[in-house]
């Protein structure tokens, strides 16, 4: 259960300031331990975002040990027990431990308690409720660190009873799975998921589409959605993903070079579905995306483009300036996915979209209204017609060339 200076503590402390909130805790006859993804990352080799802490002292006591040392403390989350404390400009978040009163499947009633194999216990999966301390001592209580090291994702005692918790976890466990497993998904864990699915109603729109949104910037998001989708996880929120969109997803992860622009869930999401117009726009608004995703996801479905147009100078400007450099270097990454196509020179097109110069059209509707058009629709029609004119002529007409060909459009 205790390992005595396993991990190197330098692999989670970058800022040695921090120590200074440990002698505070141990100097109040506390103890202070980093867990969960900080612990289980450093385990594995790799960097974590994670930075959460766990405390024996209740968060009053918390708050008087860091008056004691001059630590700046706020009250981020006092009613859950977590404190935030102020070291080098930068927020640790640190929660008392608990044991679960009341549960309804969204939120937790909590006491506190002093005992750490209890605060594991509330904990979702076993590679989750791994603690160390500052001296690189481990603290493992439900097996995680072996967990870990085979692959094994699985929830700690009965699956059923921690989904109940908080009905999230189906969607962590997920989550989890296609980061670390390197087993067949846990029957039990798969089996309670299933069972308590409809749970998911009772969250709300936003948890949801957060935790699928980090599902899908899995490296293995695609196997993951299609045991999902055999299991109709995600039926309540969407529609279940083909086969055939699967796959797609797959190429697009492991195929596509998409080095060059981060990570996009949005566009991954789309690459999934490949919805219509109507569908992209009915998922849009149930996900209550941003309203910047929202037009993305929309614009994807209701513009259709060759994969040949990217490679055709004339016609990647036309993209340009008709639907923005945004659309266009999504849009060059979607297409691969969609058409099971690979384009080398990615990179270098997408180096090209940014550094495209987007033409300005040099008419405004009171050049129109010079020539003798006064009506406002009128204005509009023409100046769309002659914009048009421009395009097709890859925006080489002047002025004074553009409003040449009034009199043909008079005659049409």
């Amino acid at each position: 259960m205790i390992r005595d200076n396993y991990l190197d503590i330098n692999k989670i402390i970058q800022n040695k300031k921090f120590l200074k909130l440990f002698r505070a805790v141990e100097e109040h006859g506390g103890a202070l331990r980093f867990v969960g993804g900080a612990v289980r990352d450093a385990l594995r080799g790799i960097k974590s975002l994670d930075l959460d802490l766990a405390t024996d002292l209740s968060p009053e006591e918390l708050v008087e040990a860091c008056d004691e040392h001059n630590l700046k403390t706020v009250p981020i989350g006092i009613k859950f027990g977590t404190v935030g404390v102020v070291i080098d400009n930068q927020v640790l978040e640190v929660t008392s431990l608990r044991k679960d009163v009341k549960t309804d499947g969204r939120h937790a009633e909590v006491e506190f308690t002093t005992d750490w194999e209890i605060d594991a216990g509330r904990r979702d999966l076993t590679i989750n409720a791994v603690y160390a301390d500052e001296k690189g001592n481990v603290f493992d209580y439900y097996n995680g660190i072996d967990d870990l090291e085979k692959g094994v994702v699985r929830f700690i005692g009965s699956p059923a009873q921690r989904i109940k918790e908080d009905y999230l976890r189906i969607l962590r466990f997920f989550r989890f799975y296609s980061l670390f497993a390197k087993t067949p998904v846990d029957k039990k864990a798969l089996q309670a998921c299933n069972e308590n699915k409809d749970g998911l109603k009772n969250l709300s729109m936003e948890r949801i589409r957060d935790e699928f949104f980090k599902i899908l910037l899995t490296p293995r998001a695609g196997q993951t959605i299609k045991i999902m989708a055999e299991n109709d996880i995600l039926g309540y929120v969407l529609p279940t993903p083909k086969d055939e969109n699967i796959a797609q997803l797959e190429f697009f992860i492991n195929e596509v070079n998409t080095g060059i622009l981060p990570p996009d869930p949005v566009r991954r999401m789309f690459i999934l579905y490949t919805p219509q117009e109507n569908l992209a726009e009915n998922m849009a608004t149930r996900l209550k995306f941003s309203k910047k995703q929202k037009q993305d996801f929309i614009d994807w479905a209701r513009i259709s483009v060759s994969l040949d147009d990217f490679i055709i100078p004339q016609e990647l400007k036309k993209m340009i300036y008709l639907h923005g450099k945004d659309f266009a270097k999504n849009k060059l990454l979607i297409e691969q996915a969609l058409q099971n196509r690979i384009i080398p020179s990615t990179a270098d097109i997408i180096k090209n979209i940014d550094e495209t110069e987007v033409p300005v059209f040099p008419l405004r509707g009171k050049d129109i209204i010079e020539t003798g058009i006064a009506d406002n629709r009128q204005i509009g029609t023409v100046l769309d017609n002659l914009e048009q004119i421009w395009v097709d002529n890859n925006f080489e007409l002047s002025k004074e060339q553009l409003l040449s060909r009034l009199p043909e459009l008079k005659t049409a």
